[in-house]
């Protein structure tokens, strides 16, 4: 009972001082959104792995740009999940700096001039490529075979940049794999 009794001011609060920052955006009524929504992002960063100062940091950003876009919110009852939604983008977009960028092939180590398998490398990557889906196949050749940026095999595939990115690397690591594991024994 007492929980639910929390919640429920907390909850007012929040909505309380949303309202009043949307309805009047200033330093006065920011300050009091920060006050209330900077814990939960700190939080919320913590618990996707974020160390103490990454997710203070990461809180400070969102908030920026919360205060700098507050005024494109178009449904303002959603604003505490648009206000996660931008800490979701300022994780991913951190997490992608992190992530090393994926070697490319060189085709020549792979295919001879006549274009079939010029040797036992080349026939552990076409191994490795049949057993991917038709679809894994071709994002894979998009990227590095026929060297298409993310963004025009996301526009050719209809798809968002982030999920080819995702799937290319994801992809990327899976074929390199077996090669890291063999160096590791050896």
């Amino acid at each position: 009972m007492i929980n639910s009794k929390i919640a429920s001011d907390r909850r007012r609060r929040e909505l309380r001082v949303t309202d009043d920052f949307l309805e009047s955006p200033n330093d006065e009524s920011f300050t009091e959104v920060f006050l209330v929504f900077t814990p939960q992002l700190v939080s919320f960063f913590r618990s996707h792995g974020c160390g103490p100062d990454l997710s203070e940091d990461l809180s400070q950003e969102v908030m920026l740009t919360v205060y700098r876009k507050s005024r494109q919110i178009r449904d303002r009852t959603r604003f505490r999940s648009w206000l996660f939604t931008i800490g979701r983008h300022a994780l991913y977009k951190h997490c992608r700096k992190q992530w090393p960028e994926t070697d490319r092939i060189d085709l020549e180590s792979v295919i001879d001039t006549n274009g079939n398998p010029a040797g036992p490398p080349a026939f552990e990557f076409h191994r490795r490529m049949s057993l991917l889906e038709s679809r894994e196949r071709e994002a894979l050749t998009l990227r590095f075979v026929e060297e298409w940026e993310y963004h025009e095999i996301a526009a050719a595939k209809a798809i968002p940049i982030g999920t080819v990115q995702w799937r290319v690397k994801k992809l990327a690591t899976h074929l390199r794999a077996p090669e890291l594991s063999r160096g590791k024994a050896a």
